[in-house]
């Protein structure tokens, strides 16, 4: 089984399309594979605002998805969140930490999102997700995840300070080139495993993200990785930051690249 778990509430957005992209995805899957999304959140304009304004406006809709996130973690199934950011992270993983204190996170990103109040250049919440969750500061939306446990995938484009900060946490790093099927699951070692992808970390040109970073992944990689996890360790997958294009042609193209990459996954899952 399959639950289907949709942001559409704003959590830090500063591009217009991002929940329209969150949308977008979720009613590709519930077409194709005959599901049900759960949508939460009620949309509000996107700002160029800092984390502190951002993260009590999102209040409502983390709130939300977290409760959605534990009933589904709780209740065994697939849990699948579309995101329309990265930052709506704060409400699964924790809950990730808490259910499952073993399982292997997979962030696949071109950013670190390790950043804390106190190294952030820009005050977006949304580079500040993944060092919340291992508990480097207080989001109020819970922590837990311990940083060994994170494998960081094909990212690129980190900061100095969050840097050192990955280093001395202990987060594994795995660049673009070694983002192998072969070197993930070697990596994995056969834990349970959660999946987090913003589509950021794929080379531009074949799914439109909130940002632009050159020299990244393929979504064949992403697909062949799927494809390699078996689908009892698989426990949950979130897919954010889809900049949904205004034309419907270009939107549509996108997100059959977007379903083709997890097509494995949501096979599997419905084959269980």
């Amino acid at each position: 089984m399959i639950d289907l778990i949709v942001s559409q509430g704003r959590v830090a957005d500063r591009e217009p399309r991002m929940i329209e992209g969150a949308a977008r995805t979720a009613q590709a899957l519930e077409h194709r594979y005959g599901i049900k999304g759960r949508y939460i959140g009620k949309a509000e304009p996107p700002a160029n605002d800092d984390w502190s304004v951002s993260l009590p406006q999102a209040r409502e809709t983390l709130v939300g998805l977290r409760q959605a996130v534990t009933a589904s973690v709780e209740g065994g199934n697939l849990t699948v969140m579309i995101a329309n950011t990265c930052s709506a992270s704060l409400a699964s993983l924790p809950i990730v930490a808490r259910e499952h204190p073993d399982a292997v996170v997979l962030y696949i990103d071109a950013h670190g999102d390790f950043n804390t109040p106190e190294t952030t250049d820009t005050g977006y919440l949304g580079g500040m997700v993944l060092s919340a969750a291992c508990g480097l500061w207080d989001s109020g939306h819970g922590a837990g995840l311990r940083p060994e446990q994170v494998i960081l995938i094909g990212a690129r484009d980190i900061d100095e300070a969050e840097r050192k900060l990955l280093q001395t946490s202990g987060v594994r790093v795995v660049p673009p080139r070694e983002a192998t099927a072969e070197n993930i699951l070697n990596a994995v070692n056969g834990s349970r495993v959660w999946v987090h992808i913003d589509w950021d970390v794929l080379d531009p040109g074949s799914v439109p993200a909130d940002y632009k970073v050159p020299d990244g992944m393929f979504p064949e990689q992403i697909r062949e990785i799927f494809k390699s996890i078996p689908s009892e360790q698989l426990l949950g997958v979130e897919l954010a930051e889809f900049n949904a294009p205004a034309d419907d042609k270009s939107a549509a193209e996108a997100v059959s690249i977007i379903l083709d990459m997890v097509a494995p996954a949501f096979e599997a899952a419905q084959a269980r």
